[in-house]
């Protein structure tokens, strides 16, 4: 998976100007992020779980998450002649529905390789499966908008000064965490 994912990153991705260190720091600062919140909602809500699947404070399917959103956006939602209503539209539905697809194969890919299950929908009224569910598919959709509008505007600026070296630090220390939890805790 991640040799298709970064197959896919080479294509939409000019090597040549930089921009790959833009996309890197984005996975790394939204995958924190996206621990730091969901962490946040468990204790909040009394529920008794862990954000992702590595030992280091990082979900991964945020990052992934945000560069789909990054990389739909400016490749295909932004090229799109139509007035603003109407993008807002086909970008809610857009992405609410890859974010959530996104979900479920994580999901499943969880389960079918380290036998463990993160999330599950069944309880859920609109679910489609056990990793995906339409009242999270609204979800997504609407944060997907603010992502856009609201938040990626001012943490670009946070972003965009990242040095490359910090990069590289978060790459090392995000292998050895896959290596770690995949050989030492599943």
């Amino acid at each position: 998976m991640c040799y298709l994912f970064l197959h896919i990153f080479i294509i939409f991705v000019d090597i040549n100007n930089g921009d790959y260190m833009y996309y890197i720091n984005s996975f790394f600062v939204y995958s924190v992020l996206g621990f730091i919140m969901e962490s946040t909602l468990y204790k909040i809500f009394s529920i008794d779980n862990y954000s992702g699947f590595l030992s280091g404070p990082i979900t991964p399917i945020y990052g992934v998450g945000v560069l789909i959103i990054l990389f739909i956006n400016k490749y295909l939602i932004e090229k799109i002649n139509t007035n603003h209503f109407f993008k807002l539209i086909i970008s809610f539905f857009t992405f609410a529905i890859l974010l959530s697809l996104i979900e479920a194969l994580g999901g499943y890919l969880l389960k079918s390789l380290f036998d463990i299950e993160l999330w599950n929908y069944t309880n859920k009224k609109y679910n489609i499966g056990s990793y995906m569910c339409l009242e999270l598919s609204f979800i997504w959709g609407l944060f997907s908008l603010l992502f856009i509008y609201v938040i990626r505007p001012f943490m670009d600026k946070i972003i965009k000064k990242i040095p490359r070296k910090f990069s590289y630090i978060f790459i090392i220390l995000f292998i050895i965490d896959i290596f770690y939890s995949v050989i030492f805790k599943y």
